[in-house]
């Protein structure tokens, strides 16, 4: 009789220790399917560093060898000109040529007047940013001499963008953490640790009026254990 009690209390234990066990699990597999996704931003406005600046041009006549004589020329007195606004010879260089010959492809009755032109251009990569915002207009001083040059995108780029990844995506962490801790709070949880992250894309857009003026952002996407 005793014998049977004892085991009657060994298996009554064992039930209640393993119904605990199955407790404990269950609520731990619920915890870990309670979570919380959040983003977090970080913008940064900064000036350009670095700005590339294709200037257009064209010369026509009816001798190709004298117009590709006048093409070299134009480039030089280009970038005479340019150095003239205080930028470097070494930051100018020339383009590749393209030909057109005029009287093979016109469709009017009139022969076009020169036979053949040429295009090309000079590019201006340069770090001087507040040079080039101060002499941005710089061409109309030519073709008030009747040089027409025409200017192309200017793009101004901000090459030194790894430098500021990760104090952004610190700051896009945290951020990201305020916004979950307040939806813990309002939800009468405990936060718990980072479930699963995603750094998220670095984007920069220039400003529309002023382009040299460029603003860095990310999104971070978290998502958090509730407890």
């Amino acid at each position: 009789m005793k014998k049977e009690i004892v085991v009657a209390l060994i298996v009554a234990i064992g039930l209640v220790c393993a119904g605990c066990m199955v407790h404990l699990g269950l609520k731990s597999i619920a915890d870990r399917d309670r979570f919380v996704t959040v983003k977090g931003l970080s913008e940064r406005q900064v000036k350009a560093d670095h700005v590339s600046w294709p200037m257009h041009f064209s010369v026509s006549g009816n001798d190709l060898k004298q117009l590709t004589v006048d093409c070299n020329e134009f480039i030089d007195y280009l970038k005479k000109f340019m150095q003239s606004k205080g930028f470097k010879a070494e930051e100018m260089q020339a383009g590749s040529v393209s030909f057109s010959n005029n009287w093979s492809s016109y469709y009017s009755t009139q022969r076009p007047e020169y036979h053949y032109t040429l295009s090309s251009s000079l590019v201006l990569n340069t770090t001087d940013i507040d040079n080039v915002v101060a002499n941005q207009n710089c061409l109309n001083e030519l073709l008030e001499k009747g040089i027409v040059v025409e200017t192309g995108w200017r793009d101004y780029q901000y090459k030194a963008f790894t430098d500021l990844k990760p104090e952004m995506i610190a700051e896009a962490t945290k951020n990201a953490r305020v916004v979950a801790q307040k939806f813990a709070d309002d939800a009468d949880c405990n936060l718990g640790s980072i479930r699963q992250a995603n750094q998220g894309i670095f984007s920069m857009e220039n400003d529309e009026d002023q382009p040299w003026l460029i603003k860095v952002r990310v999104v971070s996407t978290f998502q958090y254990y509730l407890k």
